[in-house]
């Protein structure tokens, strides 16, 4: 018999730590820069170049053509910060937002907890609701007129109750009934976002809270709100932003921010300014305004929201 002796293999070699941290490194930066190269193209590059012309005097011009553009320093943001009519506009934005994001994030919330049961139909209440943030917003600001015009279907119901003027021609109703529009429009997509962090709330809990004795609504309060918390988050913060730039509802619904500029966003009012009037520089600065505006809102209602975590 012969005999063979097994000789120790040498151990594999190591790859060092700071070079596997490198590699993952690298290929992350791979699959990022497409998308890094996309928000430069279309975000990074318009903001900075929306900055210089609101530090400038500037024109659009022809193809081809040329036309001087001096440096003015402040003088566009003081024009903007002593225009009555953005004050105005950035007051109506407020009183949207009043509006829009407490019925926006309890709306949202309630709803996605009741399709989130077993109820019959379930299915086919998602897709209503969601019906409405897929549809075009000309047909929905035609529904929207059929019910709230002068002589639409609310106020027939209304009968003397109805307000005199109309909703969407009344300056203390116009830009309230333009809230409670998107609102309605986005609610199916925010009740999703719902929907998918109640997921991630275990039946643990709430059986728990059962065998604690609490009721339906303990339940919400004490399991549900501390739940979804960073999904309400996301729902406050997104309506925020979407709320600062609206645009296309007073345009349609209200003629372009009537009645007496009670519905002008900020936004409609900058295409008003920059496109319309022939004032980029104004409708520049406005934008930067705009966009500080909506940071320092963004970050304060982060905070308010996440408190607690």
């Amino acid at each position: 018999m012969t005999l063979t002796r097994t000789l120790p293999q040498a151990p594999a070699a190591r790859v060092p730590a700071p070079a596997r941290r490198r590699r993952r490194s690298g290929i992350g930066a791979l699959f990022v820069t497409p998308y890094m190269l996309y928000t430069l193209a279309v975000f990074a590059i318009p903001l900075g170049y929306t900055l210089w012309i609101s530090f400038h005097r500037f024109y659009f011009t022809a193809p081809g053509a040329h036309a001087p553009s001096p440096w003015v320093g402040l003088s566009n943001y003081r024009d903007v910060l002593t225009d009555p009519v953005v004050g105005k506009s950035f007051l109506n934005i407020a009183i949207f937002l009043v509006i829009n994001v407490p019925l926006t994030v309890g709306l949202s919330l309630v709803l996605a907890t009741a399709l989130n049961a077993k109820l019959p139909f379930r299915s086919f209440f998602r897709a209503a609701f969601y019906l409405p943030y897929i549809t075009a917003s000309v047909a929905l600001v035609a529904v929207w007129q059929f019910l709230f015009g002068s002589d639409g279907l609310v106020n027939h119901a209304l009968g003397g109750l109805a307000p005199d003027p109309s909703w969407l021609v009344n300056t203390h109703l116009a830009m309230p009934s333009i809230a409670l529009f998107v609102t309605w429009k986005q609610l199916g997509f925010f009740v999703m976002l719902y929907l998918g962090a109640l997921q991630n709330v275990g039946n643990d809990l709430y059986e728990a809270a059962s065998v604690d004795g609490a009721g339906a609504v303990r339940k919400f309060w004490s399991i549900t709100v501390p739940g979804v918390r960073p999904a309400t988050t996301l729902v406050a913060v997104y309506a925020i932003v979407t709320g600062a730039n609206l645009f296309s509802e007073p345009y349609l619904l209200t003629g372009g921010g009537g009645p007496d500029n009670s519905s002008t966003s900020p936004v409609l009012l900058m295409y008003q300014k920059g496109i319309e009037q022939g004032h980029p520089d104004f409708a520049a600065a406005l934008g930067v305004v705009l966009i500080v505006l909506v940071l320092a809102v963004t970050l304060i209602t982060r905070k308010l929201t996440e408190r607690g975590d």
